[in-house]
């Protein structure tokens, strides 16, 4: 049986297996991290099934009895772990913080930081590594002013954002202690922002509970903590994954405003090109199904992989090379698909253009300080985080 997830070969490179499953067993037995048995779908079109069909719950993987994708599951309650209608109540008190007016809005703050934290480079440099002094410090600065948590605490909260999104890194047990920080730390801040609450997302959900009784104490933390990770984590590990395709591609960083297709669509390629995980958060089932033929039992965990559907050769032609000038490169599904999409994906969308524009105009003979294949990605997390990425100009 498949171990899931099945391993990379290189940081540039998907797992091969994908390809033979869409070939030929498009809905794969798996063992997962857990050690629990579930399902991996692979195909593009099943894929976006899985992820839309409200028969593949999300609330279901915290139900007791329920197979795990890891030993130590999402936190009950927040927005990885609810179905409609308590998903759409909670999601409804976030939305308005990630529109893409709103994102419009922020725009100058996230173009000040950028520009800060190249200047910082600059003036290290030359020679940098790309994750720890910019891909990892930009998203946090960002989702730190947008929430209201103080960006000195970046490093702690980077720890225990690993370990929360462990699939194989960390043991159960420094899971557990990493999720009891990080709430505990919020806890705190909750309390802070009680007592003197400030323009942020954070003090408005506290007001939301204590005045409006809109949400829980419990799910005050919950959002805050998905917030908080998800957040900065997913955006930092693009960015580094998307610089290092930019930097490997014969146009280099120039591609973002050379290309005739322009930048919007380097970006969706780089988004279709690099997904953030193999696949995205567990499913179960609530009944009997099927999918591509195969049937499914009820209670059957189901991994959809959108690292596979993005190269889906019948959807995307030449799927393993990066073309930004692709007509159906925004039919990608690295946000997601239906009521679970991605709700910071404006937010992504904004940052990741943002930071590689500003690499681009700062530091245009910006180039890898090391050959491709010396270049390595954390295995055992859900996200596909580079461990680093040497450059210099």
């Amino acid at each position: 049986m498949l171990r899931y997830p099945p391993n990379r070969p290189s940081a540039t490179q998907p797992p091969p297996v994908y390809g033979e499953l869409r070939d030929v067993c498009p809905v794969a037995p798996v063992r997962l991290p857990s050690g629990d048995d579930g399902y991996l779908v692979s195909r593009y079109e099943d894929v976006r099934d899985v992820l839309c069909d409200p028969v593949f719950s999300r609330a279901a993987t915290v139900h007791e009895g329920a197979p795990r994708l890891t030993a130590q599951p999402f936190e009950a309650g927040g927005l990885f772990t609810l179905d409609p209608p308590e998903h759409t109540r909670l999601r409804a008190l976030v939305a308005g913080e990630f529109t893409p007016r709103r994102v419009r809005e922020l725009r100058p703050r996230i173009e000040h930081a950028a520009q800060r934290l190249v200047d910082e480079l600059v003036s290290h440099g030359p020679g940098a590594d790309l994750v720890r002094g910019y891909a990892f410090p930009l998203p946090a600065a960002v989702i730190c002013e947008l929430l209201g948590v103080p960006y000195e605490e970046r490093e702690r909260f980077r720890g225990w954002s690993e370990a929360l999104l462990s699939l194989t890194a960390h043991s159960p047990g420094q899971m557990r202690a990493a999720r009891d920080q990080l709430l505990a730390f919020l806890g705190e801040l909750v309390g802070s922002k009680r007592k003197e609450p400030g323009d942020d997302l954070l003090s408005a959900l506290v007001l939301a509970r204590d005045e409006q009784g809109a949400l829980s104490h419990r799910e005050l933390l919950t959002m805050a903590m998905t917030l908080l990770v998800a957040g900065h984590e997913t955006t930092a590990s693009v960015i580094g994954t998307s610089a290092l395709t930019l930097l490997r591609s014969p146009g280099g960083l120039a591609t973002l405003e050379s290309h005739p297709a322009g930048r919007a669509a380097v970006v969706e390629e780089l988004l279709r090109y690099n997904p953030i995980g193999d696949g995205g958060p567990l499913r179960v089932t609530l009944a009997e199904t099927e999918i591509a033929g195969t049937r499914l039992p009820a209670n059957s965990a189901v991994i959809a992989s959108i690292c596979s559907a993005g190269r889906d050769e019948t959807v995307f032609a030449r799927p393993d090379a990066f073309d930004p000038g692709r007509p159906e490169v925004r039919s990608h599904l690295a946000f997601g698909h239906g009521v679970h999409y991605c709700l910071g994906a404006s937010l992504a969308r904004a940052e990741l253009a943002i930071a590689l524009g500003a690499l681009a105009a700062r530091l245009p003979g910006l180039r890898l300080a090391v050959g491709p294949e010396e270049i390595r990605m954390h295995s055992g997390l859900l996200v596909n985080q580079l461990v680093e990425l040497p450059v210099t100009w």
